[in-house]
């Protein structure tokens, strides 16, 4: 997968992942969302874009050093979202069911994406 085809998707896919959410919100279930929302998701999706694309352009430079750096950006991505999950819930009270549900929403649909989009990039470097 390259950089740019990847922008592509992970744009497509933070668009499909907010229409639950803006749904919610519209038809009046609005307390199944922590205050905030938007912050906490465009912060964990900002990450992930950022981990993708940093460990794709690792894998372009030093392919040898792929696994090392997705490793290491994995571990980088799950302490900052650990680290900003502290600060949000020290600075804004919440309901801890409500905010557990809408955190692991965020932060296991775009585990997923990045690990479908770089098993896919590891699988076309394979075909070479």
């Amino acid at each position: 997968m390259k950089l740019p085809s990847t922008v592509v998707s992970y744009l497509l896919f933070v668009i499909i992942t907010a229409v639950p959410p803006l749904v919610l919100t519209y038809t009046g279930h609005a307390d199944w969302l922590v205050p905030q929302f938007w912050l906490l998701f465009f912060f964990i999706s900002g990450l992930t874009f950022l981990t993708v694309a940093s460990i794709l352009l690792v894998a372009k430079i030093n392919p040898e050093m792929y696994a090392q750096a997705f490793l290491a950006g994995t571990t980088v991505k799950i302490l900052a979202s650990m680290i900003f999950a502290l600060i949000f819930l020290l600075k804004i009270k919440v309901n801890k069911y409500v905010f557990a549900a809408d955190f692991f929403y965020i932060y296991f649909l775009n585990m997923a994406f990045e690990i479908y989009g770089l098993l896919c990039n590891l699988r076309n470097q394979n075909l070479k």
